[in-house]
C-alpha cells in the first residue's frame, strides 16, 4: 500500500501508518497539493491520499479527475473541525480521520479502501465459474481480456486478479479508453516530454511507466484507435515504450488486463480492431455473463447495497422483504450491477420503516419492477410490436398496404416473382398484373437480383 500525506502532517501520521500496517506501506510526503499533483503527474504513484483536512481538497479532486488521475482521499484533522469534515466528505473525499490519529483507526481505513478495490461478491454458480477460472490465472502473467456487457463488473473482477497476482503489492493502473479523447489517449499511455505538442508544459509519465511492475488495466479497449493499436502491440510485445516527443524508448514491466463490452472478432472482420493485437490481449478470456442469467447474484448483492447505502446516508439498518427480493429477481436489468446499485440506492432513500417492500423498488422513470419484467418479456415485445404496426397502418389506403406489402415482399425476395407471388398466396399472373400497374404509377419496381432502390 503505497500512501501520500499532503499537508502538515507528516508527523502526526508517519508513525501511525507505518504502525498500522506492520512497517508494510510505503509513506510518502507533499507540503502542498500542487508538489503533490506533481508528483503523481511525475509517475509516483499512490493508492490512497491523506489530506489535511483544511487545505481545498475540492480543488485537490477536481484536479485529479483534470488529470485523469483516480486515488481515494482521506480527510484528516483535529476533531474540532467538524464542519471542514462535512465539506470534505461533500467534496468526494472516502472518510475523515480525526487527528491525533489512531492507528487501528488508520488500519481499518485503509482496509476499507483495499477491500473496496478488491472483493468481488457473488453466489451464482454462472459466476462462481468465471471466479474460479480467474483465481487460477491470477498468478501467472498472461494477458486477461474480460469481456461482457456494460455494468457486469468488468474492472471489479480486474482488481480481483490483481490482488490475487504476484504483482499484488505494486501498482493496479486502469485507463478507460472510451473517456479519453482520441488525441490525448497517446499522451495518456506512453508519456509525453515537455513542450511535445501545445499545452505540454512539463513532462508527463504514461500510465505504462506508472504501471511498471504491476499492472495496467485497458477498460473498453474496443474503442481505442486502430492508429492507435500498433504502437500498444509493439509496446505489449517488447515491453518498450516511447513518450510522445521523446528520443529514447523506456523499458516498463507490466501486466496487460484489458475489457471490452463489444464482440471484439466482429470489430476484427470490421477492420476497426487488429487481429494480432487481438491475440496478444486474448491469452486468457473471462466472459462475465449478465446479471439476468446470474439470478443467484441478485439477492446477495441487493443485500449488500442495501446495507452500504443505508449507512452511508446515515438510515438504520433495513432488509427487504419476501415480495421485494422476488421482484428484484425477475427484474430484466438491462444495466446489470450498476442498474441494481442505483436502484437499490434510491429504494433505500424512499423506503421507510425497517423493510423495504416492492413498491420503494423504483426505475429513474417511476416504473415498478413487476411492469418493467413484463414490460421486457418477450410476449409484451411482440404484443407492443403488433400494436405499433396497428397503429401505423390507421389512415392508409388498402391500396397503400397492399402496394407496400408486395414490393417489400419481392424485396426480400430479391426481385424473384415467383417466390414472391407464393409467400403473398397469389398467383403469378395477379402480381405481374398489381407490379405493371405500379410501373405504370411512376413507382420503381425491382428487377430480378436487384435491391429496392438500387436503380
Amino acid at each position: 500500500m503505497r500512501l501520500l500525506i499532503i499537508g502538515a502532517l507528516e508527523g502526526q501520521l508517519s508513525t501511525a501508518t507505518k504502525m498500522a500496517m506492520d512497517g508494510g506501506a510505503k509513506v510518502a510526503h507533499a507540503p502542498s497539493i500542487e508538489i503533490a499533483v506533481a508528483s503523481l503527474r511525475a509517475g509516483k504513484g499512490a493508492d490512497l491520499l491523506l489530506v489535511d483536512v483544511m487545505m481545498d481538497i475540492a480543488g485537490l479532486i477536481a484536479g485529479l479527475e483534470a488529470e485523469r488521475i483516480a486515488i481515494p482521499v482521506v480527510a484528516c484533522g483535529v476533531e474540532t473541525n467538524a464542519a471542514a469534515a462535512v465539506n470534505a466528505i461533500r467534496a468526494g473525499a472516502k472518510e475523515y480521520i480525526p487527528l491525533p490519529p489512531d492507528a487501528e483507526l488508520i488500519a481499518a481505513v485503509i482496509a476499507a479502501v483495499a477491500r473496496e478495490s478488491s472483493d468481488f461478491l457473488y453466489r451464482d454458480p454462472a459466476m462462481e465459474r468465471v471466479v474460479r477460472m480467474a483465481e487460477q490465472i491470477a498468478g501467472s502473467e498472461a494477458s486477461i481480456l474480460i469481456t461482457g456487457e456494460s455494468g457486469t463488473g468488468k474492472e471489479v473482477i480486474a482488481k480481483y486478479v490483481h490482488a490475487r497476482s504476484k504483482r499484488a503489492s505494486r501498482p493496479f493502473i486502469s485507463v478507460n479508453c472510451a473517456a479519453i479523447p482520441e488525441a490525448l489517449l497517446e499522451s495518456e499511455l506512453f508519456g509525453h516530454e515537455k513542450g511535445a505538442f501545445t499545452g505540454a508544459i512539463a513532462r508527463r509519465i504514461g500510465k505504462f511507466e506508472e504501471a511498471s511492475g504491476g499492472t495496467l488495466l485497458l477498460d473498453e479497449i474496443s474503442e481505442m484507435d486502430v492508429r492507435l493499436q500498433a504502437k500498444l502491440l509493439r509496446a505489449i510485445q517488447e515491453r518498450i515504450i516511447d513518450r510522445v516527443g521523446g528520443t529514447k524508448p523506456v523499458p516498463v514491466d507490466i501486466r496487460i488486463l484489458a475489457t471490452s463490452n463489444r464482440n471484439l472478432n466482429e470489430a476484427v472482420r470490421e477492420g476497426s480492431f487488429r487481429e494480432d493485437l487481438l491475440f496478444r490481449l486474448n491469452v486468457v478470456n473471462l466472459k462475465l455473463p449478465p446479471l439476468r442469467e446470474r439470478p443467484g447474484d441478485i439477492v446477495a448483492l441487493s443485500e449488500h447495497f442495501v446495507a452500504k447505502y443505508a449507512k452511508a446516508n446515515g438510515l438504520p439498518p433495513r432488509s427487504l422483504s419476501a415480495e421485494a427480493r422476488d421482484a428484484l429477481v425477475k427484474a430484466p436489468w438491462p444495466g446489470n450491477v450498476r442498474e441494481l446499485e442505483n436502484t437499490l440506492h434510491r429504494a433505500v432513500l424512499l423506503s421507510s420503516g425497517d423493510f423495504i417492500g416492492p413498491d420503494a423498488i423504483v426505475l429513474p422513470d417511476g416504473m415498478g419492477l413487476s411492469e418493467a419484467a413484463r414490460a421486457a418479456s418477450p410476449a409484451a415485445q411482440l404484443a407492443q410490436t403488433a400494436e405499433a404496426m396497428s397503429r401505423a397502418l390507421v389512415g392508409r389506403t388498402v391500396a397503400d398496404v397492399e402496394r407496400d406489402l408486395i414490393l417489400d415482399t419481392l424485396d426480400h425476395t430479391l426481385g424473384n416473382r415467383t417466390h414472391a407471388a407464393n409467400i403473398l398466396g397469389i398467383s403469378i399472373r395477379t402480381l405481374r398484373n398489381k407490379l405493371n400497374q405500379y410501373a405504370d404509377e411512376g413507382v420503381h419496381v425491382p428487377e430480378p437480383g436487384e435491391k429496392r432502390g438500387a436503380a
